[in-house]
């Protein structure tokens, strides 16, 4: 299983979840709600220059992305 990586910051993390199908729903402050219509999923993402890895894990659990396959979208 690979690692979840480390350092990203808010919009790299923002332009990997819109190449998986994801769009800006909606954004309040430094907190920005993407969603995805089909299959339906909904996250929020901080706009900040790091997140932290468990931060960034509940992102990808409510996204429905395996780790693996995020880091595939990174490149």
């Amino acid at each position: 299983m690979a690692k979840l990586p480390r350092g990203l910051s808010g919009s790299e993390v923002l332009k990997t979840l819109e190449k998986a199908g994801f769009y800006i729903k909606r954004r309040k402050g430094s907190h920005i709600v993407l969603r995805r219509d089909s299959p339906f999923a909904q996250v929020v993402v901080p706009d900040h220059k790091s997140i932290d890895t468990g931060t960034l894990a509940s992102i990808l659990d409510g996204a429905d992305l395996s780790v693996e396959d995020f880091i595939k979208l990174i490149k």
